[in-house]
């Protein structure tokens, strides 16, 4: 009777090793698991942060483009009350110009032409515009950020030719020096060099 017992006790247990062997298998499949699901986590992390920059980046070119697409050939007074050109390229790169469609839900008492500007600060890409077209001596533009980690920005001036002009408008005076498109080159993070062009209404 007694040996009977010890018999199916040994028969219905699990040994020391099996228990290990299986405890073994358990923690190798916990391991892989949360390392599935961390990386799935990281995966969903960056897809989202690429996803924010992308339309951050989308965003400010509509902005940009939307300012081009309306430029309009009116000149404006500076602050010493010199003549600046419609459209003007400087030696930093950046471009400032009068542009129409200055929205006015308010009915303030103010042109619905803005002269706007490109300006990069550090990293970051500025939207300038000014509150009128001809500057006093205490007039400051607002400023408004429009994207950020921007490594390079360039805009460069397309004559007939096909020839690009890092200064506009140059001092020539033939056909050749007609305006008729705006180039956008920018380096930023982490799309690497982005290019962009804008045909604008032919003016010298």
């Amino acid at each position: 009777m007694s040996s009977k017992t010890n018999t199916t006790s040994k028969m219905n247990g699990f040994s020391l090793i099996e228990i290990l062997v299986v405890l073994s298998v358990f923690s190798v499949i916990g391991v892989l698991t949360a390392q599935v699901v961390s990386r799935t986590a990281s995966s969903q992390e960056f897809i989202t942060k690429r996803g924010d920059r992308l339309a951050e980046l989308h965003l400010s070119m509509q902005v940009i483009q939307r300012d081009f697409i309306q430029i309009t050939p009116r000149k404006i007074r500076d602050e010493l009350g010199d003549y600046t050109p419609v459209l003007a390229i400087g030696a930093d790169g950046m471009i400032e110009l009068t542009r129409s469609g200055w929205r006015n839900p308010m009915l303030t008492k103010r042109s619905e032409l803005q002269r706007v500007a490109y300006i990069k600060q550090g990293m970051d890409l500025y939207r300038a515009y000014w509150t009128v077209l001809d500057r006093g001596g205490g007039s400051e533009p607002v400023m408004q950020k429009i994207l950020s980690d921007v490594s390079n920005i360039e805009f460069f001036g397309l004559d007939l030719d096909g020839e690009e002009h890092t200064f506009w408008p140059i001092e020539q005076s033939s056909d050749k020096t007609s305006l008729i498109a705006v180039i956008l080159r920018m380096e930023v993070k982490p799309f690497g060099i982005i290019e962009r062009i804008w045909p604008v209404p032919t003016f010298n």
